[in-house]
């Protein structure tokens, strides 16, 4: 089996340094799928390192809610793009795959076989297909503008605006979300696209992607999954998730920042802001979990690469490891 291995990893590095696309392993799924167990096991079986695509784990001092793998349950596997930025510092898409190219440069350079795991969609479908996203720097004078457009005039008039220059998204906002038809517009204004031209299709980036990439993906019956997450928010609370929510907040970290609109961190906030009591606080983190996990599976469902595993059928973590462990197996003997 050693041998095995060791025959695998030296394929894997020859590929990369001919200069041949680079192979990846890619594990994705909803919140609480299993996907740090299984990826973790796969890993050990690969002699992989696992290359983290969540956008809440690269926050620093954001652990429990976050489901940060502790070291324990890392299980001595490298794991990368882990506590990569403070909670104030911004951290964007772009930044990531510039991370990840060179995390993935090194593991494959050291022989080892990369493992994207995560549950960001966008984290992994911009590293796998080089997604070109709506430009980054803002009009904040245009922004100025159509709010004042907005208060004279109201939000449909914005809306007709919209409309004249991009129907789709127009078709799809509603005419109070003024702040997303505002974002609908700035895009138009400065790339002379509609912001609908940027929408994600699996597999259609912008160029082709330096990877080649097998894609897993965990899923759990909805009423498992369901419970599974209400039972994770309890032991988060019980690990000490209010007094890290806490320590941040009264740190100087507010309910402005980016990290601090994540689930588990903006409904505890709100607890200890006095906006509402402790158990209102936990009914909403159980039930946002819920829905950012429909989410999740809704937009990797929509990519027909992606190969879905049921963790119930395969027994748990370590079968769905042994499923895709020998898949990837067989994925190289395949392409040669």
């Amino acid at each position: 089996m050693i041998w095995k291995i060791f025959g695998l990893a030296v394929h894997f590095a020859a590929r990369y340094n001919d200069g041949m696309a680079m192979s990846i392993l890619v594990i994705v799924g909803p919140t609480g799928s299993g996907k740090t167990d299984t990826a973790v096991l796969a890993a050990q079986a690969l002699d992989g390192e696992i290359v983290t695509a969540d956008s809440m784990q690269v926050y620093r001092g954001m652990d429990i809610g976050t489901a940060k793998p502790t070291p324990e349950e890392q299980r001595g596997v490298p794991h990368h793009l882990i506590d990569v930025v403070n909670p104030d510092e911004e951290f964007s898409v772009a930044e990531y795959v510039a991370l990840a190219d060179r995390v993935i440069a090194g593991i494959a350079g050291r022989g080892h076989v990369p493992i994207v795991a995560g549950g960001t969609g966008l984290y992994v479908n911009a590293l796998v297909d080089r997604w070109v996203f709506p430009p980054q720097p803002a009009d904040f004078a245009l922004r100025e503008e159509l709010k004042e457009v907005a208060e004279r005039e109201g939000p449909e008039a914005l809306l007709d605006r919209l409309r004249a220059v991009d129907p789709a998204s127009a078709e799809r906002l509603h005419p109070n979300d003024v702040k997303r038809v505002i974002r609908a517009l700035e895009v138009h204004q400065l790339t002379g696209r509609p912001l609908s031209s940027f929408d994600y299709k699996p597999g259609e980036g912008a160029r082709p992607g330096p990877y080649r990439a097998l894609m897993y993906g965990l899923t759990l019956p909805r009423e498992v999954l369901n419970a599974g997450l209400e039972k994770r928010v309890h032991a988060q609370l019980k690990a000490g998730l209010l007094e890290e929510v806490r320590r941040l907040y009264e740190g100087g970290y507010g309910p402005e920042l980016s990290a601090m609109k994540g689930i588990t961190y903006r409904q505890l906030v709100g607890y200890l802001r006095g906006d509402y009591d402790f158990d209102t606080a936990v009914e909403l983190m159980v039930r946002d979990n819920r829905r950012y996990a429909k989410r999740q599976y809704t937009w990797f469902k929509a990519d027909p690469r992606i190969q879905w595993i049921d963790i119930l059928d395969a027994g748990g973590p370590a079968g769905a490891a042994e499923i895709i462990v020998e898949g990837w197996r067989e994925w190289l003997r395949e392409e040669g």
